[in-house]
């Protein structure tokens, strides 16, 4: 078996209710607010849409299918009491190009059963361990 492939992300807390997240190779700000940058509930959803566009343009493409333009837009509907958690989504695509309903449906499923990582990582077998130093 493979070891596990990791994933880093620094924070370092700005102001209020505000965070700069170094990437491996980029940096984006959180913020709660969603002025400075996206909230972390925001940065979510973005990452779904992101995880199953990118597959779905990969499989087609692979599968030899004309994708000219490929739009996603989600929406989620989040619990209303904390923690307000994403309780449902709907992800709808626009797909321009000479691509067949089946081909679609069927990157789909890939995507949601097996490709999309942010997907299986929102589902509650994830063992989170949670450590902390405290600086005095």
């Amino acid at each position: 078996m493979s070891a596990p492939v990791q994933t880093r992300t620094d924070l370092v807390w700005n102001r209020e209710l505000e965070f700069t997240a170094q990437l491996s190779k980029t940096s984006i700000v959180l913020d709660s607010a969603g002025i400075a940058g996206p909230s972390p509930v925001e940065t979510l959803a973005a990452s779904l849409a992101g995880c199953m566009a990118i597959d779905l343009v990969h499989i087609l493409s692979r599968g030899r299918h004309d994708v000219r333009t490929l739009r996603a837009s989600l929406v989620a509907n989040r619990a209303s009491t904390e923690p307000r958690r994403i309780l449902s989504a709907t992800l709808h695509f626009d797909i321009e190009g000479g691509v067949p309903a089946d081909a679609v449906t069927r990157a789909v499923e890939l995507s949601r059963s097996k490709y999309c990582s942010v997907w299986h990582s929102m589902r509650e077998d994830i063992d989170l361990q949670v450590t902390f130093d405290l600086v005095p």
